[in-house]
């Protein structure tokens, strides 16, 4: 098999991008910090639920040189207006929350001020930039050098968390490594949160798509590149994941300490419990990590929500012939910044809710990416195995019976 080149890296690295976010930095942390290696099996078993539809994405993109919308627009004009409406529901939200951590992470590493709010519209307005000037294309050679950043700084965090905690048993006491299947609300409140946005929620195989169109790689070996290319950046993900919850699991597992719900507290937090524990050379490594990681997830999303709108409001026959991913670009940032400024003390049931929408509405996208490849116009070369069909099916059910515990649970 002919190796793939390097430049043909794209849109797997922006899902990678996407996906390593809040999911990683704050909810494996956590899941680390709180259960040791307790809930490994939970993120190890949706990331491989998730998978075929993630991968759908692309696979429907280079197959048939169409957006995963188009598949959509193909079961119905009411599936894409739900896309719609959930798209305008969550992503004010999405975008302001990981916005936050970031900011919260710039003022730990940089200093310069402490407001978070001035830290969020500084990296908007840059995210903003970068993405009204290079549009794609630098958005696509930028995220190589995040993820390699991100990726290396964290295996080395991952390395002197466990050489520390081998030589002195790190703070508290050693992680746990019995796996738990919680039964208290809050605990299992707790792990639908994370399984809900771990790797990340399911309408980014939409997003993964319209990137892959903008690669713009045809060819015979088109498909082969974009699942190559999303398979490496799927792995990244789940490894990824898997650091940050060893890390809050060497680092922090049994210290008691409490976490804040406030992003930019949790970040002074999470940074000041790794140089505690591994000494004050590690305030740059563990910032780097978690900066990067946050950063590409902030830059993504605000390239991402404008274009699925674009390509949306496009497919449903009004908007913008030209110019809608800059009006929806901006729409974004204005909501953004009008929750930084203005409901900022709300943010909290605000993440919330999109937590909840994120996890409900997986079995939606779930079965409609299925559904896409049902449709004739998918070249019979591209449909999936029988065994990729089957692993489809048997994903759906559990994602619509972990809806529905969670539902049980909620009321």
């Amino acid at each position: 098999m002919k190796a793939i080149p390097f430049k043909k890296l794209g849109p797997g690295l922006l899902f990678a991008g996407a996906a390593i976010g809040v999911s990683h930095l704050v909810q494996s942390t956590r899941a680390g910090a709180d259960f040791g290696f307790g809930l490994l099996w939970a993120l190890i078993l949706v990331n491989i639920i998730k998978y075929p539809f993630f991968q759908f994405g692309p696979r429907y993109a280079s197959a048939t040189g169409n957006s995963l919308l188009v598949g959509y627009m193909k079961l119905g004009k009411p599936v894409l207006w739900v896309y719609f409406f959930l798209t305008l529901a969550t992503m004010f939200t999405i975008q302001t929350s990981v916005t936050i951590v970031t900011a919260g992470i710039a003022v730990q590493l940089f200093g310069i001020t402490n407001d978070v709010a001035i830290w969020s519209v500084a990296i908007t307005i840059l995210c903003a930039a970068i993405l009204a000037i290079g549009k794609y294309r630098i958005l696509d050679k930028l995220m190589k050098v995040i993820i390699i950043t991100l990726t290396i700084s964290t295996l080395v965090a991952v390395f002197f968390a466990f050489r520390e905690s081998v030589t002195n048993q790190g703070m508290g006491t050693p992680a746990n490594l019995l796996q738990i299947i919680p039964t208290e609300g809050a605990a299992v409140a707790f792990l639908i949160a994370f399984m809900g946005w771990m790797p990340a929620p399911l309408d980014i195989s939409i997003w993964h798509s319209l990137w892959t169109l903008e690669k713009r790689d045809t060819g015979k070996d088109a498909m082969r590149n974009s699942i190559f290319d999303f398979n490496i950046g799927y792995a990244g993900a789940v490894v990824l994941g898997i650091c940050f919850m060893t890390l809050g699991a060497l680092v922090m597992f049994g210290t008691g300490e409490t976490f804040s719900p406030r992003g930019g507290v949790f970040a002074g937090q999470l940074i000041n419990m790794y140089t505690a524990s591994l000494g004050d050379w590690a305030t740059l490594l563990i910032g780097l990590a978690a900066f990067t990681t946050m950063f590409s997830t902030t830059l993504t999303t605000l390239d991402a929500s404008p274009r699925g709108l674009e390509a949306t409001t496009s497919l449903l026959g009004f908007g913008f012939k030209k110019r809608g991913y800059l009006f929806y670009l901006i729409v974004l940032i204005l909501g953004t910044c009008g929750i930084l400024f203005f409901l900022i003390s709300e943010m909290g049931a605000l993440v919330k809710v999109a937590t909840i929408l994120s996890f409900l509405t997986a079995p939606f996208y779930a079965i409609c990416n299925y559904l896409s490849f049902k449709d004739e116009s998918v070249p019979k070369e591209a449909r999936i195995s029988k065994g990729m069909d089957l692993l489809s099916i048997v994903s759906i059910i559990a994602l619509l019976g972990f809806s529905i515990w969670y539902v049980i649970t909620l009321f």
